[in-house]
């Protein structure tokens, strides 16, 4: 593994030795198995659901750049947190950031309440409920940060420094920073997870999922599950996932330059009347992002003054897409209400702030000026 910054080790951290053509690019490895040399032999390869060389590049990858001792890639950012949920077993209690992504909730109300698992979920940005809401039972903390939709950051430091020595797994997913902005491990979680859909692959064209670890044998768990399971990332879209990352430096400051311009000129409008952007001076976790972590990212949320505008928005943009997800090269706009958090219980959704005035932002890597001019149109 070679020791350079950040923006060389998207690009030159892990090298594919897997081959000796000298190819640059990455090899595809597409083949469901692979043939033993001899009778209890093996090339390191048996069966792709258990392991690919192209699925490897990047999981190598993924634990360079977040600094783990392994990384796992699935077949959707789902499929990961699904995978980690199989470490706990009926009984155990995990404690959850209140305001997480939609899909999340449905995971854990609807599969890990069935399996026994218990969630709980808490403002992880504020320690101190944090620290009241550990009990006996709990054996996992799920911490989002930022928060999906409203931006909320929680400190990672601090909630190790709560667990201390119990054995309680601190997970954070570190979709919307990713490794450039933050690496959670260094902080004293024990678990990062990726929906490697958004920014690690970056252009909105495959699904990925990743899992990195700081312990081996956590890793050696999940590599059980994985395999059992079978939720793997193919070859093809390992090497998309790969090719995103190279340029992902470069992604992740232009669009947060895009994020720096767009978020002030929201707050200016008379129509919005809320945004929440991490890299705003008077953001609550402003001076605590400055802390544990290298930039605020290109996620913005606002609110504005009824239904009415809201659907404006989303009908007029023309450079803008109206779509699901997130942290490609293209801007996007989402109504969590009716896509990313339907299926959250509606009062548990209202109290979170997720109603019908309130949209989000994917910022990202056209002309910031063009992304403001068609906002400006589309609310007229």
């Amino acid at each position: 593994m070679l020791k350079v910054k950040p923006e060389t080790a998207c690009i030159h951290a892990v090298r594919d030795a897997t081959h000796s053509t000298g190819a640059v690019g990455g090899t595809i490895y597409q083949s469901a198995t692979f043939a033993h040399p001899g009778v209890g032999q093996s090339t390191g390869y048996d069966y792709s659901r258990a392991q690919n060389p192209t699925r490897e590049h990047v999981e190598k990858m993924l634990a360079a750049l977040e600094g783990g001792t392994d990384a796992l890639a699935f077949s959707s950012g789902m499929a990961a947190i699904a995978a980690v949920m199989e470490l706990l077993s009926p009984g155990d209690e995990m404690i959850a950031t209140d305001d997480l992504y939609g899909g999340s909730v449905r995971l854990f109300n609807n599969v890990s309440a069935k399996n026994g698992v218990t969630v709980r979920y808490v403002d992880t940005s504020d320690s101190v409920a944090v620290s009241a809401a550990v009990g006996s039972r709990t054996k996992a903390i799920f911490v989002e940060s930022p928060t999906n939709p409203m931006m909320k950051v929680s400190d990672i430091g601090a909630i190790k420094r709560i667990i201390g020595d119990k054995k309680i797994l601190l997970i954070v997913d570190n979709t919307f920073l990713t490794p450039y902005f933050c690496n959670p491990l260094a902080l004293g979680a024990d678990i990062v997870i990726h929906s490697g859909t958004k920014y690690l692959s970056g252009h909105n064209d495959t699904l990925a999922g990743f899992v990195v670890v700081r312990s081996p044998e956590i890793a050696e768990k999940l590599r059980l599950l994985q395999k059992t399971i079978g939720a793997v990332l193919s070859p093809f879209d390992a090497f998309l996932v790969t090719r995103g990352i190279k340029t992902l430096a470069v992604r992740m400051e232009k669009a947060q330059e895009n994020a720096l311009k767009i978020a002030p000129w929201l707050g200016k409008q008379s129509k919005v009347t809320a945004v929440h952007y991490v890299g705003l001076s008077d953001h609550p976790a402003y001076a605590l992002s400055l802390q544990q972590a290298h930039g605020f990212g290109a996620m913005i949320s606002f609110s504005v003054d009824s239904a009415k505008t809201a659907n404006a928005i989303l009908s007029n943009t023309k450079l803008i897409l109206f779509a699901e997800s997130l942290g490609g090269v293209e801007t996007l706009i989402t109504y969590p209400l009716m896509q990313t958090h339907a299926d959250v219980p509606e009062p548990e959704r209202l109290a979170r702030g997720i109603d019908e005035k309130l949209l989000r932002l994917s910022v990202g890597i056209e002309a910031a000026e063009d992304i403001i001019d068609d906002l400006e149109k589309a609310m007229q």
